[in-house]
């Protein structure tokens, strides 16, 4: 079952409103059981097509509901004014092949999904709010913050997916906030790729092995793929769905 309610984020866009969602395991109302939580960004794109940016969405409540995972699904709409979407979900700065700046607002995200929609979804659903059973995930530069969240908030979150990151904001550069972080004992990430999209960005083979070498230097329990013939959609991320959750610990039988 996925419900939607409109909210504010006061530090990002004031009172404008998005979307917020809320996905419920099958037999959520049958018990009293209390769940993991996998948060995720553009939740738009997860479960709608009439809602998608593109007209294709994840399908993600559909396999969920297929396979009985026992998982919430907590996500939130983007910006979508202007360049607010690549704002939001940067934690640096970078620069646009157009030549526009972009200002990461990428930690004021995460400071507001912590402090307050996070303890919000805790207090109003049956979660299981602590660490090891709480996941974030998502696609592009949503997939950014993914590594991102788990990097620089690893006391909320012990498991990621992250897929197609856009690791070529940095310019090549393994991102700083990978290098300095200290990661939680069992933190556990999915990462992947589609072999049609490394010709989006020149730099992104190598920034791509790169972080993966250094994620693993650094004790992280990392699930790692290159998607055979994978771009840059929801239909080939709808594919890598559950490739990403059995990585994870998300299984059908969880």
């Amino acid at each position: 079952m996925v419900d939607s309610w409109d909210i504010e984020i006061p530090t990002l866009t004031g009172k404008k409103k998005r979307k917020a969602y809320i996905y419920l395991p099958v037999g959520y109302d049958d018990s009293d059981k209390r769940y993991p939580v996998m948060y995720m960004f553009d939740g738009h794109n997860l479960f709608d097509d009439d809602e998608a940016t593109y007209g294709k969405c994840w399908g993600l409540a559909d396999y969920l509901d297929y396979t009985e995972t026992q998982l919430i699904i907590a996500a939130v709409e983007c910006n979508t004014v202007g360049n607010g979407r690549l704002s939001e979900y940067s934690p640096v700065d970078f620069t646009l092949r157009s030549g526009e700046r972009i200002k990461g607002k990428g930690k004021k995200y995460m400071d507001w999904l912590t402090k307050t929609f996070k303890p919000f979804i805790d207090e109003i659903f049956r979660t299981l709010p602590d660490r090891a059973n709480t996941a974030i995930g998502g696609s592009s530069m949503g997939g950014l913050m993914t590594i991102y969240a788990l990097s620089a908030y690893n006391k909320y979150f012990s498991r990621g997916a992250a897929l197609s990151p856009s690791l070529w904001v940095e310019g090549g550069e393994i991102p700083a906030f990978v290098q300095k972080a200290k990661y939680g004992k069992n933190t556990l990430l999915y990462i992947d790729y589609g072999s049609k999209e490394f010709s989006n960005h020149s730099v992104q083979r190598q920034v791509f092995a790169n972080t993966c070498a250094c994620l693993i230097e650094k004790n992280v329990l990392l699930t790692s793929r290159i998607v055979p013939g994978g771009d840059h959609s929801e239909a080939s991320w709808e594919r890598q769905i559950p490739y990403f959750m059995a990585a994870i610990g998300f299984n059908a039988e969880n």
